[in-house]
């Protein structure tokens, strides 16, 4: 049988390293490639919103990662979800979203679900999929968003510290309310690791492992 290859779109090269880790431990038989421009993700925060120009740059990155021999491309940023589904319509191979198998998740494990982001941009697309796979599976959901205003900015500006007390306030927060929270950006996830138990209620979802665990079993 033929190796299968994965091409990796980042809009960050942050991730590379941590998808890099990832594969690695659950894909050994899958060769990996990686394509980043983190032009786009500063582009949709410069715009506000996800532009027509951005979304056809987003395309072209799927054709050339169908070119370069992929025969699946995994898309490791929210932001640019809805690009990533239209330009999957002109590919012939399986393109995902990084968060379609985590609100997929989601709507499993409970009816009461949390959104947390610290980019508006980001937050909404992320509660778009999730309503939308809900409604997919015919499941009547209650979501609750939480933006943590400022945290992106400090986290930019190098005060992580200030970026985990924002985001950590808003999981405890949700915890109360919710069935299951879903970090809408996988930069949060450390934060989780760092929650008292009793903050930790409920389940708390980050993106990466849980769509690298559903490519593991397609592929």
């Amino acid at each position: 049988m033929k190796q299968k290859t994965l091409g990796l779109v980042h809009t960050s090269a942050t991730l590379v390293p941590v998808f890099a880790q990832l594969c690695k431990d659950k894909l050994p038989g899958v060769n990996v490639f990686n394509i980043a421009d983190d032009s786009l993700v500063k582009g949709i925060i410069a715009a506000g919103s996800l532009t027509p120009t951005i979304a056809h740059r987003v395309a072209s990155y799927l054709k050339s990662a169908e070119l370069a021999g992929a025969d699946y491309i995994l898309v490791t940023c929210s932001s640019i979800g809805p690009a990533v589904e239209a330009g999957a319509e002109q590919i012939g191979v399986p393109v995902l979203r990084v968060d379609q198998p985590m609100a997929d998740k989601a709507v499993a494990l409970g009816a009461r679900i949390g959104v947390v982001a610290t980019l508006r941009t980001t937050l909404t697309p992320t509660a778009d999929l999730i309503q939308r796979r809900a409604d997919i599976a015919g499941k009547k959901i209650q979501l609750t968003s939480r933006l943590c205003e400022g945290a992106f900015e400090a986290l930019m500006r190098g005060d992580a510290a200030a970026h985990d007390s924002m985001v950590a306030a808003a999981l405890k927060e949700l915890s109360q309310e919710t069935d299951v929270i879903v970090l809408a950006q996988a930069s949060m996830a450390r934060v989780v690791d760092g929650l008292a138990p009793e903050d930790r209620r409920v389940p708390i979802l980050a993106s990466p492992g849980i769509a690298v665990d559903y490519l593991a079993a397609v592929l």
